[in-house]
């Protein structure tokens, strides 16, 4: 099947004008909402965005970094509002979906978690991180036994002691 080339997917467009956009856009809307530079400096804000946003096209390394993370983000979304969706059949009362606190606590925790695995992912640390933790080229595994061990301790901890795992304060 042959392969069509059209602007949208130019080599141009993907590494030039998509994180020139995003960065300008997500630059300029913090400014404007943080109100760092004052009220009402609307074209110093553009200003400042478009020069971060040209710094960041200027180096590969960068936009290859948002390139990469952009396919992570959408379907970390898709995933997000399917749970969401699941989880609204199951929890959802009058007032509409509410989530308790530990649930947004683990979503959020999980959320932080794949971020960071992700962004190692991309730029290329994941696997210095993996072996030097999980393959020692002697034969021995002690760093696998001990982060085993930490989580062992810390799941019977949560489960064990009082306050932590049922949500109820320890008199």
């Amino acid at each position: 099947m042959a392969v069509f080339e059209t602007i949208l997917t130019s080599f141009f467009a993907v590494r030039v004008v998509y994180p020139f956009l995003l960065v300008f856009t997500l630059i300029f809307a913090i400014l404007q909402k943080s109100k760092i530079l004052g009220e009402e400096k609307s074209q110093i804000d553009a200003l400042i965005a478009l020069s971060i946003a040209l710094i960041v096209v200027a180096f590969s390394w960068s936009t290859d970094i948002i390139i990469n993370l952009m396919p992570f983000l959408a379907v970390s979304l898709v995933v997000l509002l399917v749970f969401m969706l699941l989880f609204g059949f199951v929890a959802s009362g009058e007032e509409g979906l509410v989530l308790n606190k530990s649930v947004k606590t683990g979503l959020g925790i999980l959320i932080v978690v794949a971020l960071v695995i992700a962004m190692l992912v991309i730029t290329g640390q994941w696997d210095k991180i993996y072996y030097s933790l999980f393959i020692d080229y002697a034969g021995n595994s002690w760093m696998s036994n001990i982060i085993l061990l930490v989580i062992v301790i810390g799941a019977i901890a949560i489960v064990v002691m009082p306050g932590i795992g049922s949500g109820k304060k320890s008199e």
